[in-house]
């Protein structure tokens, strides 16, 4: 069974920091899934089958908090002791929410017109800021130290995360 002890990048044996190779995560996934699904205990006692499963359900929760760029923030900055910002924290700057109001103006246009064009377009707008703001907090979170900034980048990344899931979901109604 697995170290409950190790923080998740520990646990996949990756540097603690934002920036790592997906690939290797990936492997570690796979290699520590293989060890302790629960499957494997099926015919063991209970006692083996119930720390297969919470090791497991271990093993699930840190690879997602790793695989997601804003949760993978959120954890880094936990693990230097700063409290990582929730989903009611969300104080933005004004810049930030004044283009962000823009953009979600020409979204409802967009859908409103039944634009897929249009939508797609602001999609890869939308990821490339994302793309921009991962670039960022890798730089804040592994070298600078600058956890109020790399707070503030996190809510901003978290905002525009779901931006892209709603204009995903419009486009996914056109297709329909």
């Amino acid at each position: 069974m697995i170290d409950f002890s190790r923080n998740h990048f520990e646990l996949f044996g990756l540097p603690e920091r934002f920036r790592f190779d997906g690939e290797v995560l990936e492997r570690a996934y796979h290699a520590l899934q293989g060890e302790v699904h629960p499957d494997r205990f099926a015919a063991d006692g209970e006692s083996a089958r119930r720390a297969a499963l919470q090791s497991s359900a271990r093993v699930n929760e840190a690879y997602r908090a790793l695989k997601d760029p804003v949760d993978r923030a959120q954890y880094l900055l936990s693990l230097r002791g700063v409290d990582a910002p929730g989903d009611t924290d969300s104080a933005l700057p004004f810049d930030f929410l004044e283009q962000q109001l823009e953009r979600r103006e020409a979204v409802a246009q967009a859908q409103d017109a039944g634009d897929a064009a249009a939508l797609e377009a602001l999609l890869t707008g939308v990821r490339a800021d994302c793309a921009a703001l991962e670039r960022e907090l890798a730089a804040l979170l592994d070298a600078d130290g600058a956890w109020d900034a790399a707070r503030m980048r996190v809510r901003e990344l978290r905002f525009l995360g779901k931006l892209a899931a709603d204009i995903d979901a419009m486009l996914g109604d056109l297709d329909a």
